[in-house]
């Protein structure tokens, strides 16, 4: 079953679905509008781990809606233990000119990870490679991801030219990471060619 919710005058729309069920209305709330210049940012995402979908207005203008923050939220919540923490929605921005950037604006992201436990980053540390100790998905800061259709390789470069945090590189996973800590890259498992640059 999905839920709609039309916030405000915004028209904030909310899609949640299980998997499969693809939302087919595209807001035409990303566009510039003529009469006042406002703009309103559009985020849509799947969860790979849920199989839920959000499509979701999370900032009109330069005002982030807390509603939509606290849905975001909820969205990217550690999937192991349900837990939810407020992300910096600095991030949501990343994601958004990150879109717009490799001319995919209202291109659907695929979630990887959002927010980890404490617990849950020990857990992954103790069974994959990868994992840093202090992740800044602890913090709800960070996020993985993939869009389908678009090269993991491109998305890294336009990651990488937003100049804003931390980008990382899992080719052998296919997903980027993105984060709102220094600006940095690193690119696990890759050739010497890919581990500073291109």
């Amino acid at each position: 079953m999905t839920s709609c919710c039309f916030w405000g005058a915004s028209a904030l729309l909310l899609l949640i679905a299980p998997s499969g069920a693809r939302a087919q209305s595209r807001a035409a709330s990303s566009q510039q509008s003529p009469s006042n210049g406002s703009r309103d940012h559009l985020l849509q995402l799947y969860n790979t781990h849920t199989g839920e979908r959000v499509e979701i207005v999370y900032r009109h203008d330069d005002q982030y809606i807390p509603f939509a923050l606290a849905k975001l939220d909820y969205f990217l919540r550690d999937h192991r233990t349900g837990d939810v923490r407020h992300f910096d929605p600095r991030l949501y921005d990343i994601l958004f000119d990150l879109t717009s950037s490799i001319g995919h604006p209202d291109g659907e992201i695929d979630i990887v990870c959002g927010y980890r436990t404490p617990s849950t980053n020990e857990s992954l540390r103790a069974h994959t490679t990868g994992v840093a100790k202090n992740s800044l998905h602890i913090q709800a800061e960070a996020i993985d991801l993939r869009m389908p259709g678009v090269d993991t390789l491109k998305l890294r470069k336009a990651a990488l030219a937003l100049h804003r945090g931390g980008v990382g590189y899992y080719p052998h996973s296919d997903f980027i990471h993105v984060d709102v800590g220094r600006v940095r890259q690193w690119c696990f498992d890759c050739p010497a060619t890919l581990a500073v640059g291109d």
